[in-house]
């Protein structure tokens, strides 16, 4: 099948393929492999050019805890995340699961057990959609890297990348995210031959999502790092880490508060995406207490306030709705939710709204708010004279309009008589 044939297939079936995802919002990474125990980056063995001999070390000493996967689903769950995506293999080339592909996987070396299966297995548990990231460069291969000058190289190793996407498409039941990652060093979707392997990933999983990352736009977009809205009606998901690193790293000192992990998740809803944060697990599987205690509350202000971010939304840009000192944006049909991050005392004044606002509230606890309404101004009256959400300090204010909410305000001062 030609490339244009078959993007304009997967572009027909996408609506009802991604109905979920695009109501789900918020999704966990999971980065974990040997690089774990050396608790340095998961980049480490490129940075620091440690030889495949050396590294391949690491996989006859790694002893992760009994089924840690589980304390990972349970604490997505409780963050109020959808589903969950993890490294099956990672740029080093070790394999999670019990692959016939190569010996260097978990099954075969110091885990002693298929990881993946874990993975799938708690996230069934808890019911979390379940992804698998798949990285296509890989260090430890001896093709790796030589794909790219020798065609012969270039064919055991598209044999051996197409063998391992085929067993974890086959081998665990369903699954509904394809997450590839870096397709060096390759340069074009013909030669990774990209088309023929995601095409039979489709045929396995006929209701599979596939990101961005194997040179070909497919499902969605992967801003990395940044929370960025793609152009209107393309779905993207911004994938963050926690801390600066995606694998275990102890001495990474700055960790995203619960606040800036709420703004995040207020920004991929505006703009109509998601976001999928990562945590890098400890060696033995435990998830770092920096990143429990987070999303914990996190979840907690979510288990108030996810009107404001699950579902179906409308773009929150400019040209419906405008730059606010006090807050920022989500909607949702008739309805607007004013994520208060400055809480201005017992009176808040928003600006340019040019539809009727029917009711105003606290969405936390419904509390209604007393308002009046001019041409040019909304004024929200007898406030808490202090933020009332204890968690974050974000107070969601929902206003429900006659019609689908409109502001505008631009950059001059209003005259009035």
């Amino acid at each position: 099948m030609d490339q244009e044939t078959y993007l304009q297939q997967i572009a027909e079936t996408r609506p009802e393929r991604i109905a979920w995802w695009q109501e789900a919002r918020f999704g966990m990474f999971v980065h974990w492999g040997l690089y774990a125990q050396l608790g340095r980056h998961e980049w480490v063995m490129n940075r620091e050019r440690i030889p495949v001999a050396e590294y391949e070390k690491l996989a006859a000493t790694w002893h992760p805890k009994e089924r840690p996967a589980r304390e990972w689903a349970a604490l997505a769950k409780q963050a109020g995340m959808k589903y969950m995506v993890m490294t099956t293999k990672h740029h080093e080339g070790f394999c999670l699961w019990d692959t016939k592909q190569t010996d260097y996987n978990a099954a075969k070396c110091g885990p002693g057990r298929d990881l993946v299966r874990e993975f799938v297995d708690a996230c069934r548990e808890f019911d979390l959609k379940i992804g698998f990231y798949y990285s296509l460069m890989d260090w430890h291969h001896p093709d790796g890297a030589l794909c790219a000058k020798d065609e012969a190289a270039r064919r055991r190793f598209l044999d051996f990348t197409q063998g391992c996407v085929r067993e974890l498409m086959s081998n665990y039941g369903k699954i509904d995210i394809l997450w590839y990652d870096v397709s060096w060093p390759l340069r074009s979707p013909e030669a990774w031959e990209s088309v023929t392997m995601n095409t039979m990933a489709r045929e396995l999983q006929p209701h599979i999502l596939i990101n961005n990352r194997s040179q070909l736009p497919e499902d969605f977009g992967t801003p990395e790092e940044h929370v960025t809205a793609e152009e209107e009606g393309r779905a993207w998901e911004a994938c963050m880490t926690f801390n600066g690193s995606w694998g275990y790293m102890p001495i990474a000192p700055d960790w995203r508060p619960v606040r800036e992990v709420i703004d995040m998740l207020r920004t991929a809803t505006a703009g109509q995406g998601n976001l999928l944060l990562n945590i890098g697990p400890k060696p033995d599987g435990s998830v770092p207490p920096e990143a429990t205690e987070r999303l914990t509350a996190v979840g907690q202000w979510i288990a108030k306030n996810g009107e404001a971010l699950y579902g179906q939304v409308d773009r929150a840009g400019r040209g419906r709705v405008e730059f606010m000192v006090t807050g920022s944006w989500t909607i949702k049909g008739n309805s607007a939710y004013y994520w208060c991050h400055r809480w201005p005392g017992s009176e808040l004044v928003i600006g340019g709204l040019r539809t009727k606002v029917l009711k105003a509230s606290l969405l936390a606890d419904g509390t209604p708010i007393t308002f009046e309404q001019t041409e040019e101004r909304l004024v929200l009256k007898n406030l808490p004279h202090f933020d009332p959400d204890p968690i974050a300090g974000v107070t969601v204010i929902k206003l429900d309009f006659d019609s689908p909410p409109v502001q505008r305000l631009g950059a001059g001062c209003v005259l009035l008589d």
